[in-house]
């Protein structure tokens, strides 16, 4: 079997060293990597490539803004699970905007975060409660505006009826498989529209995908 390689990256080390026991006990979870700031992660990772980066934001010499941005670009393969102690909406829509995968506060059980991990890695994101309820307050705050009679159309992206299905049910958190049994359609047609979602909203992965539809009241 495969294990999940992950790298964890926190300046603060009892907590880093914590988390990385209790990753060393799920049998395929493999830690490869760890770091106590931006800089040293992205310069030790051309020799240790992480499946996932488990990231605290707030840290010294580049922070887990910086480095969400640096990694997307260089390596966009790899799934970025933030781990901090901010809970601002803000945040958690910007993060997810520039690509990052999950957003767990750091009072999460370690069964949320083996489930984060499973979860990007298998779908592509993970939208736990915490962020649905930001996005939701998001949408909700936003200055009363006319809108258009259909919300499919805003920002000039226009959606096939289809395609308005599929991403309403991603929203959902749905997964491909979940997605192709409630609207009979095949995975893969499913993963189709994702993708052609995906370029008509100009976003760079599921989670940014969702974090776009909530904040242009798509869905």
């Amino acid at each position: 079997m495969r294990k999940i390689k992950l790298a964890l990256c926190d300046d603060h080390n009892l907590f880093r060293v914590g988390l990385a026991t209790i990753l060393g006990q799920v049998h395929d979870f493999e830690l490869i990597l760890e770091a106590a700031n931006g800089q040293e992660l992205i310069d030790k990772m051309p020799r240790k490539m992480p499946d996932v980066v488990l990231l605290d934001l707030q840290m010294p010499v580049m922070d887990g803004t910086a480095t969400a941005d640096h990694i997307r670009q260089q390596w966009p393969l790899v799934k970025i699970v933030v781990l901090t102690m901010h809970d601002e909406d803000r945040m958690v829509l910007h993060l997810l905007e520039k690509g990052v995968s999950g957003y767990l506060l750091k009072d999460a059980d370690a069964g949320e975060v083996e489930k984060a991990i499973r979860k990007v890695i298998d779908e592509g994101v993970y939208l736990n409660e915490f962020v649905s309820k930001a996005m939701l307050r998001k949408m909700t705050n936003k200055t009363t505006v006319a809108k258009p009679v259909n919300a499919f159309y805003n920002s000039k992206i226009l959606l096939s009826e289809r395609e308005k299905e599929v991403l309403t049910l991603i929203c959902d958190g749905l997964s491909t498989n979940e997605i192709s049994e409630k609207i009979f359609l095949s995975p893969r047609t499913v993963e189709g529209h994702r993708l052609r979602i995906l370029e008509k909203t100009g976003t760079k992965n599921t989670a940014g995908m969702v974090a776009y539809a909530f904040k242009n009241s798509l869905v």
